[in-house]
């Protein structure tokens, strides 16, 4: 099995690892639990040790009981992460960071997942109405209680960050990256590399953009969230369609999908630990898991440096530079 080091935690994770937000069933209505427990037991096949939930991954914590159920007597196999400090309340997330609030939802989370520990909690977001150092001492409180193993931040800036850790060690940061979201790599992946925390990215595909498969002249249907995006609009989307005709070109090289060359590009990224791939089914996570064990060719990886370079700047959120 590939691993890499969780930070300072002691646990090896997989550069590819499996989000466990779809199955949850919240954005999107075309899963079921059977589907979604095949998904997280086709890890065992496909060589991915590390699995991400939160507490907020459905109302009545759907990921995170479908995991307990899925995994069976493989607990010890798996290096599990979770999530506290969201909670969806009436369709809608509201972010809560009292130690309180963090205390109960890292009960009920281990309780149904059906374990005494998970390997990694995070904080999901900072709250604005709460010092992080309130919320980051709760954190801490609960490692030393053994109920989390380590701890982590999700969706914090750098100077969010550095506050944190400066009341409650943490191995690794989560974040939004891929190849059109970089601005991590100016000041946050470096800081993380001189100070040994793991860097755990999510949309490497950018919400399926990146996967290659949504055609050109396709427009999403009117409900489809991701048309809020700019990157699904207008002339930035003829931009990424002509982007992505490079990496199809780079693709063909090797016999891989557009995905796993994607995704194999980001978990070989400068800094980065981990990918975090969603999938609803089993054969998505598979070909997910197909980015892991190759390396791109000079040939491909000069194709994605000059269709990056064509690209030019795209949607950055600055929050996370």
């Amino acid at each position: 099995m590939l691993a890499r080091p969780l930070g300072k935690s002691g646990f090896d994770v997989t550069p590819v690892a499996l989000g466990c937000w779809p199955i949850a069933g919240v954005t999107t209505r075309d899963v079921n639990d059977a589907d979604s427990i095949a998904t997280i037991r086709k890890c065992f096949d496909v060589g991915i040790n590390h699995l991400d939930t939160a507490y907020t991954y459905g109302e009545r914590g759907e990921s995170e009981n479908l995991i307990r159920r899925a995994i069976g007597n493989r607990r010890d196999d798996l290096v599990i992460a979770t999530k506290c400090g969201i909670h969806l309340k009436n369709g809608t997330f509201v972010t809560d960071g009292r130690p309180e609030r963090l205390r109960t939802e890292c009960d009920e989370s281990l309780r149904r997942l059906g374990t005494d520990r998970v390997e990694l909690l995070y904080l999901h977001t900072p709250d604005p109405n709460v010092p992080v150092a309130e919320s980051a001492g709760a954190l801490r409180e609960l490692m030393a209680a053994g109920k989390a193993r380590s701890i982590g931040v999700s969706n914090f800036t750098l100077a969010e960050t550095q506050a944190f850790a400066a009341v409650c060690p943490i191995v690794a940061v989560q974040l939004p990256y891929n190849m059109l979201q970089r601005g991590i790599e100016e000041h946050t992946i470096p800081w993380c590399e001189a100070n040994h925390v793991a860097v755990m990215v999510y949309w490497p595909l950018m919400k399926g953009l990146l996967a290659g498969r949504l055609q050109r002249d396709a427009p999403l249907h009117e409900l489809d969230s991701r048309r809020k995006y700019p990157m699904y609009q207008g002339d930035e989307w003829q931009r990424n369609q002509d982007f992505l005709d490079r990496l199809r070109e780079a693709a063909a090289l090797s016999g891989h999908t557009v995905a796993q060359l994607v995704v194999n590009w980001t978990i070989t990224r400068p800094g980065v630990t981990s990918a975090l791939c969603g999938a609803k089914r089993p054969e998505q996570i598979e070909e997910s898991a197909g980015a892991m064990g190759w390396a791109l060719t000079p040939r491909q990886s000069a194709i994605i440096e000059d269709a990056l370079a064509a690209r030019g700047k795209a949607e950055t959120n600055r929050r996370f530079s």
